[in-house]
């Protein structure tokens, strides 16, 4: 018996007993309004909440807070004409330039202001990370109240990545100074649509 098959027959003779697993809680948050509890955890987080009415609400805002900026992509259907290149690439690096990524979330998180953002909505994985700015549209229909909810709702089979996206790009280990943007987006703009 060589040293490894020493080692795992020691194992196997000092395996505790098999225990019932515990039972699985969840836990019930009473926001009176998922709305505002959202807007307001965004904002803690440096993030900027948008409620608008419909798309078109939504394509104003977008063009009079980022009209400046010349490399935009759009991976909402309503909202292409906002688009000025092609978000579909073979190479991530080919993102590297963009200024603005406009991207429609699945789902909101009131308690954390997370949005789930599966792959096929958000074009290359990279999107999201690389992009200067970035805008997340989402039905406030959509907002479940803490994330034992959002995992209720979530099925990770649906997409091969996904992830859930809360605020800007931040770190405070620099120095103990926080910096905005430090590893990613350097803005998020979360537009709630009322009407949809």
């Amino acid at each position: 018996m060589n040293s490894r098959e020493r080692i795992l027959a020691a194992v196997r003779q000092n395996k505790p007993e098999l225990q019932p697993l515990p039972e699985t809680t969840t836990f019930v948050s009473d926001f009176p309004d998922l709305v505002a509890k959202f807007c307001e955890i965004l904002r803690f987080i440096g993030g900027t909440p948008v409620v608008v009415a419909n798309y078109q609400e939504a394509e104003q805002y977008i063009r009079q807070t980022y009209g400046d900026l010349s490399n935009i992509v759009s991976k909402v259907p309503v909202l292409e004409s906002l688009a000025t290149t092609q978000w579909d690439v073979e190479d991530p690096h080919q993102l590297e330039a963009v200024d603005l990524a406009i991207i429609q979330g699945v789902f909101g998180v009131a308690e954390n202001s997370a949005i789930w953002v599966p792959e096929e909505r958000g074009g290359h994985r990279v999107l999201p990370f690389i992009c200067q700015h970035l805008v997340l549209i989402l039905n406030a229909s959509d907002l479940v109240p803490n994330m034992h909810d959002a995992y209720q709702r979530l099925n990770v089979g649906e997409a091969g990545f996904g992830v859930f996206i809360a605020g800007p790009s931040k770190t405070a280990d620099i120095e103990q100074a926080l910096v905005i943007g430090a590893h990613g987006a350097r803005s998020l703009s979360v537009v709630l649509l009322q009407n949809t």
